[in-house]
C-alpha cells in the first residue's frame, strides 16, 4: 500500500530522515529539486516542438522551503541549458536559511530574479514559458490572501502549463473545505514529494490539481511505516496478495453461491449487468432474483445464471429462501415501490451472510435511516456522491467534508462504505481509507455500478472479507475499464463493456 500523508506527517518524516540518514536539510531539498527536475524535463521533452529549441521556464517561488525547492529547480534547468527566470513573492521579510542559501547560488550563475514586494505590477509572462508553482507547497494552513493571492491570480490567467511543487500553492494537504478555488494555483501536473497527500485524492480539487505523480526523494521508509496512516492508495501487489486461491480439486460448490436482487420493468438491464459481472467474478454459482416478467430477459442475456422469479410481473416483492446464499446483492435497477421497500427490511432482518446494498436499496435506506443501525455484520454499501448524501441526510459542501462524514457512516453501521468516484474509495469502520488507482472517465456512465455491485457480491460469495472483495472488487472494476478503454476509446466504451473485459482483468492482475 502506498501511504497517503497529510502535511505534518511529511514534516516529521523530513525531520527523521534529516537525523537518521543522516542528510542536511539543504542537501535533502537539493535531492527533492534534482529529482522533480528530471521529472519536469522528461514531461516537457514528451511535448511536440522544435527540438532545437530550449522551453523557456519561469519558476514562481515563495519564501519558505517550497520556494528552496524551486531555486533548485532554477539552477539545475539553468545548468541543462534551458532559459529560467524567477518570480520571488515577498509574502513575508524573511527567507528560511535553504531559501535563503540557494537565492544566492542563482544569483551566482546570473539567473534573473524579480521580488514582487507589493500587490501589482507582476511582470508579463511569455507565450511559450511553463511555470513552475513552488510557492507554498504543504506549507500552508489557511486560504492566502494578499500578494501571495494575487500572484495565484497572475499564474492562473496565463494560460501557460503549470507544474505544481508538492502540492498547488494554496490547496491545504487535507482539501479545502471551502471554495477558495480562486486563491489556489491551478496546475497541469502536480509533482508530489514521496506520497500522496489528501487533496491529490479528492474529486473537487482535480481542476487545482492536474495529472499528478509521485517524485521519490529518499525518505525514510521505516519511519513512514511506523506512522502507520490511515489512508493508502492500492497498488496492484496488495490486490494479489488478497486473491482467493483456486484448488485444483475445487468444484462449483467450492467457490460459493451468490445472490442478486435486482430489475423492476423498464430496468431489467441493470440486473442484466450485475448479473454478468458476478458471473465473472470467480464465484461457482450465481442465482438472480427478478420480477416475473424479467425471466427471458435474464436467461437470454446471463444464460449461466439461475433466474429465481418473483410473483409479482414488474418488479421485487419478496425473496428466495437465504440458506444456500453466500453473500447477497440487492439494488439494481430495483425500484422503490412500498413493497420493494419492505423487500430490504426483511433482507435486513434476516441475512445471516453479507450484503452489498446499491443504488434503490441505498436510497431506500435513506429513506429509512433506523434501518442503518441493523445491517448485517460485514455488509458493503456502495454509494455514489449523491447517493451518499441522501444516507446521511444532507449535502457535503465539498469532497473533504463528504470523506470525514464517510468515515463516520462507516464506524456507525459498522460495515466497509465504497464511495464511487475519481478515485473511488473503501472505507473501513477502523477508519481507514483505501483509495483506488485504476478506471478512467470512460467508466463515467449508467451501469458502472451495476457492474460493480455483481463484482464485489460474487468475490463475498467465494469467502473473501467484506474490505478484501471491496479493495480487490474496485481494483478489478477499474482495471476493466482501462483495459476496454484502451481498445475501444472511453466515449465508445460501455458499462456492458467493463463486464465483458473482467476476464482481461483478471488475467492482466494474476499474470
Amino acid at each position: 500500500m502506498l501511504p497517503v500523508l497529510n502535511a505534518t506527517q511529511m514534516r516529521a518524516a523530513d525531520a527523521y530522515t534529516i537525523a537518521h540518514e543522516p542528510i542536511s536539510s539543504l542537501d535533502l531539498m537539493e535531492r527533492a529539486g534534482t529529482r522533480c527536475t528530471a521529472h519536469l524535463l522528461r514531461h516537457v521533452a514528451r511535448w511536440p516542438k522544435d527540438p532545437r529549441v530550449r522551453t523557456p521556464f519561469l519558476v514562481v517561488v515563495g519564501m519558505g522551503n517550497n520556494g528552496g525547492d524551486g531555486l533548485v529547480i532554477a539552477r539545475l534547468l539553468h545548468l541543462r541549458g534551458q532559459p529560467v527566470r524567477v518570480v520571488r513573492v515577498k509574502h513575508r521579510d524573511n527567507a528560511s536559511p535553504d531559501h535563503a542559501t540557494n537565492l544566492k547560488r542563482c544569483e551566482a550563475l546570473g539567473i534573473p530574479v524579480h521580488d514582487m514586494v507589493e500587490v501589482g505590477g507582476f511582470p508579463a509572462i511569455d507565450v511559450q514559458e511553463v511555470i513552475v508553482d513552488a510557492i507554498f507547497g504543504t506549507g500552508i494552513t489557511d486560504t492566502m490572501t494578499g500578494i501571495a493571492a494575487e500572484a495565484v491570480r497572475w499564474i492562473n490567467t496565463s494560460g501557460r502549463p503549470v507544474f505544481a511543487i508538492d502540492l498547488p500553492s494554496g490547496l491545504l494537504a487535507d482539501g479545502n473545505s471551502n471554495d477558495h478555488s480562486d486563491r489556489i494555483v491551478k496546475a497541469t501536473f502536480t509533482l508530489t514529494f514521496q506520497v500522496p497527500k489528501p487533496a491529490l485524492l479528492l474529486a473537487d480539487q482535480a481542476p487545482n490539481v492536474g495529472y499528478w505523480e509521485v517524485v521519490p526523494i529518499g525518505l525514510d521508509e521505516g519511519f513512514l511505516a511506523r506512522i502507520a496512516p490511515q489512508r493508502h492508495v492500492i497498488q496492484r501487489p496488495d490486490v494479489l496478495a488478497l486473491l482467493p486461491p483456486r484448488p485444483r480439486t475445487g468444484h462449483k460448490g467450492t467457490f460459493g453461491h451468490a445472490l442478486l436482487v435486482a430489475g423492476e420493468s423498464g430496468h431489467m438491464g441493470a440486473a442484466v449487468l450485475a448479473t454478468r459481472a458476478a458471473l465473472r467474478s470467480g464465484c461457482g454459482l450465481v442465482t438472480t432474483r427478478v420480477p416475473g416478467r424479467g425471466e427471458q430477459v435474464i436467461q437470454t442475456a446471463a444464460p449461466e445464471a439461475m433466474s429465481d422469479l418473483d410473483p409479482a410481473m414488474d418488479r421485487i416483492t419478496g425473496l428466495p429462501k437465504l440458506e444456500p446464499f453466500q453473500a447477497i446483492g440487492i439494488g439494481p435497477g430495483l425500484g422503490s415501490h412500498a413493497d420493494t421497500s419492505l423487500v430490504v427490511k426483511r433482507l435486513i432482518q434476516e441475512s445471516q451472510v453479507p450484503v452489498v446494498f446499491d443504488a434503490d436499496a441505498l436510497n431506500l435506506l435513506a429513506a429509512n435511516p433506523t434501518w442503518l443501525a441493523f445491517l448485517p455484520a460485514g455488509s458493503v454499501l456502495t454509494p455514489h456522491p449523491k447517493e451518499f448524501d441522501r444516507l446521511v441526510g444532507s449535502p457535503s459542501r465539498s469532497s473533504a467534508e463528504r470523506s470525514e462524514r464517510t468515515v463516520e457512516l462507516a464506524r456507525r453501521t459498522r460495515c466497509i462504505v465504497v464511495l464511487k468516484g475519481a478515485p473511488t474509495a473503501v472505507y473501513s469502520p477502523d477508519g481507514s481509507i483505501h483509495y483506488n488507482a485504476t478506471g478512467n472517465p470512460g467508466m463515467a456512465k449508467g451501469g458502472s455500478g451495476d457492474v460493480l455491485t455483481g463484482l464485489i457480491t460474487g468475490l463475498l460469495a467465494q469467502g473473501m472479507s467484506s474490505w478484501a472483495a471491496a479493495v480487490v472488487g474496485v481494483h478489478l472494476h477499474g482495471l476493466a475499464g482501462d483495459l476496454a478503454a484502451s481498445q475501444l476509446g472511453m466515449d465508445g466504451m460501455t458499462s456492458g463493456d467493463l463486464a465483458d473485459h473482467l476476464p482481461d482483468a483478471w488475467r492482466n492482475l494474476r499474470s
